[in-house]
């Protein structure tokens, strides 16, 4: 923690940036100043919080070589491995997460930046609730010309320290709540670590303060403010995290209050977005093609949140690149989806296609004889959203320089299997995110979308079937989520258990490659059934438009053991912190 300290202190000495003309997000104050002499001037005391927006990380594709987190989990295949065994999926599937490596977060143990390495989530996080203690214990006697816009920045660092904090617990579990600046006789040797049901309180008193700040907007209207947090911030932040307290992970002995309280959050949440003009965007598909329209009465009114890109590249871009079809345009595949994310879509009548797998190595799946899935055509008749997800063999593309282009995955295709990293291993291409008709990297410019509605109608469904069955509220949200996307309702009668898998299913799909699934099977404690290993399909052209499949093992994994349930604490915070207990599987 003494780092995070001499951090801080280093970041209040860099010079300022007085151009009108800087992005709002990206000012630093004057390393001259004193926070008191900042703090006597309503400008930079405003530009004191903008310095904490940069302790975002870059979500999306964020991580070791523009990785995503689905790779990390059992919906998707990095084609880095095994050829880069260097990469950090690679040694993810290897096993080697350690308390002093950690291959989500390369920068905190590296201590370094490099245009391949942009994480560095447990000091930036750390660093932005040091920041917002900072602001929040300094501003109160800053006068402002225009109360409203004091108001309104407090309400917005309180939202900040929510966030943090929920993206520190869901990695490494209970913290420290800290809400005054450290001083400069602080005993680091003191400090606790608190639960996470702790943390999760603080989180939910920050989100519930801002939200009756009436100054703070629900949604931002005005290009010089995109990227700041808001109303609608709030709610999702409260409703994540109180739905990660009360599951299994994080609620052992099954405490029905905690599902109960995570119900009421993600209702009253879900209302008051409804209530203040936020709704599901008409179409799935293209809905992660561009970037959020900002204005009073935008198109897109379903994204809460989207991320700042890394570097100038937008995430579409980067995705055009790094997780792409190499034959069109892409440097290499990235994240393939995996055979089970493909098992885990409906029919389009409904009825779930693949039940579970007749053995471990998932190579023989037990098929819903009523679904109508044929296994010589398993693609046909598919849930809408796994068009709009996955690239698979015989998939029709689009006009590429004038030529039809179909996806050619087959053995021998021009897109097919193989042992470079520029080809999927295992038979699917990534398709979310990018536009087919986009075939100029430089033409994207869709943001990754951290928070929206349709997770909202998710938790809301999960944490209250949880508490009270699967009640006629359960299905109405259910069934939103499913009508958007031209799938039936669920069928009524549904048990507790039944509908906890629906829900699940649900949740696998709808928000697939969205980093859900990564913290999902960890929360509901089932890694040890998910994550040990990874299938595709291998298809043999017997003839024009006449392929024979077959399953196969794409990636075996070591990464799905109790103990990384929850990711290690660093070594080097343990030592300053002689209190802290380091997290289970790894003393």
């Amino acid at each position: 923690m003494k780092n995070i300290v001499k951090q801080l202190v280093a970041i209040l000495l860099l010079a300022f940036l007085s151009s009108c003309n800087k992005d709002p997000l990206d000012i630093m104050p004057d390393g001259r100043l004193t926070l008191e002499e900042i703090f006597n001037d309503e400008l930079m005391a405003s530009e004191y919080l903008n310095t904490i927006y940069d302790n975002i990380n870059p979500y999306g594709s964020s991580y070791d070589y523009y990785t995503l987190l689905a790779g990390f989990s059992d919906e998707a295949h990095d084609n880095d491995f095994p050829q880069d065994m260097g990469r950090a999926p690679s040694r993810w599937y290897n096993g080697e997460l350690r308390p002093n490596w950690n291959p989500l977060d390369i920068q905190s143990i590296q201590g370094e930046s490099t245009p391949l390495t942009n994480g560095n989530y447990y000091r930036k996080n750390w660093i932005g609730i040091r920041q917002t203690n900072v602001f929040l214990a300094n501003i109160v006697d800053t006068r402002y010309t225009n109360p409203q816009i004091k108001a309104r920045l407090i309400a917005e660092a309180k939202v900040l320290r929510a966030f943090f904090y929920l993206e520190l617990i869901k990695m490494y579990g209970g913290m420290p709540v800290v809400d005054q600046p450290f001083t400069d006789d602080f005993r680091f040797e003191t400090l606790e670590r608190q639960s996470f049901q702790e943390c999760v309180d603080f989180i939910k008193q920050n989100c519930d303060e801002a939200i009756l700040e009436a100054a703070l907007p629900y949604r931002i209207a005005a290009e010089p403010d995109r990227g700041r947090l808001t109303k609608a911030v709030a709610h999702a932040i409260r409703s994540q995290a109180t739905l990660f307290a009360a599951s299994p992970l994080w609620n052992p002995e099954s405490e029905t209050s905690r599902w109960e309280a995570a119900a009421e959050v993600s209702k009253s949440s879900l209302e008051a977005l409804l209530n203040n003009n936020h709704q599901l965007f008409p179409d799935y598909e293209s809905y992660f093609y561009g970037r959020t329209d900002v204005s009073v009465n935008p198109a897109d009114r379903e994204t809460i949140f989207e991320i700042k890109p890394y570097r100038n590249q937008e995430f579409s871009q980067l995705m055009f690149v790094m997780h792409a079809i190499p034959s069109i345009g892409g440097e290499k595949a990235g994240a393939s989806p995996s055979q089970e994310l493909v098992d885990a879509y409906d029919m389009a009548n409904g009825h779930p296609a693949i039940l579970g797998y007749y053995d471990e190595e998932h190579l023989y799946p037990i098929i819903n004889t009523a679904s109508g899935y044929d296994e010589s055509n398993p693609y046909k008749d598919r849930d809408p959203r796994f068009y709009a997800t996955v690239w698979y063999n015989n998939a029709y593309y689009g006009e590429v320089n004038g030529t039809q282009r179909y996806i050619q995955s087959y053995l021998g295709g021009t897109d097919g299997i193989s042992n470079i990293m520029q080809r999927t291993r295992n038979g699917y291409y990534l398709r979310k995110f990018r536009d087919p008709k986009q075939l100029d990297i430089n033409t994207g410019t869709a943001r990754f979308k951290k928070y929206r509605l349709g997770e909202i109608y998710l938790n809301y469904a999960e944490a209250a079937n949880e508490a009270y069955g699967p009640t006629s509220d359960v299905y109405t949200a259910i069934d939103a989520i499913r009508d958007r996307a031209d799938m039936p309702a669920l069928p009524r009668g549904l048990s507790k258990e039944e509908m906890r898998e629906r829900i699940r299913r649900e949740r696998r799909v709808e928000l697939a490659f969205e980093e859900h699934r990564f913290w999902d099977t960890r929360r509901w404690k089932i890694l040890h059934t998910t994550d040990k290993l990874t299938t595709g399909m291998e298809w043999t052209k017997i003839s024009d438009n006449n392929f024979e499949g077959k399953r196969i093992i794409a990636g075996r994994r070591r990464s799905w053991t109790d103990n990384h349930l929850i990711i290690p604490i660093p070594l080097g915070e343990l030592v300053m912190m002689p209190l802290w207990q380091q997290n289970p599987g790894w003393e």
